[in-house]
């Protein structure tokens, strides 16, 4: 099965090896046809504490980490 993968931006950097991302998707209300932006935080494993809060990355999916943490942030090496 496809690991997820998903975008959203950092919006907090404290904790040690850990970033919360905030990933945001539009969906179509049922009944009034208008887009709505829902956000969702998800906790995700930064093993090299790169990323920093407003940075925008991508996350993908992995065996759980620990009670809170089962995605990890993609590093793009070829872009840097």
């Amino acid at each position: 099965m496809p690991k997820r993968t998903l975008q959203g931006t950092v919006v907090s950097d404290k904790q040690d090896k850990t970033v919360i991302v905030s990933v945001e998707r539009r969906i179509m209300h049922p009944v009034y046809k208008k887009f709505i932006t829902k956000s969702k935080k998800y906790a995700a494993h930064d093993a090299e504490n790169k990323a920093k809060t407003g940075d925008v990355v991508n996350i993908r999916e992995c065996v759980p980490i620990s009670k809170s943490k089962s995605f990890e942030v993609i590093y793009d090496d070829a872009g840097k």
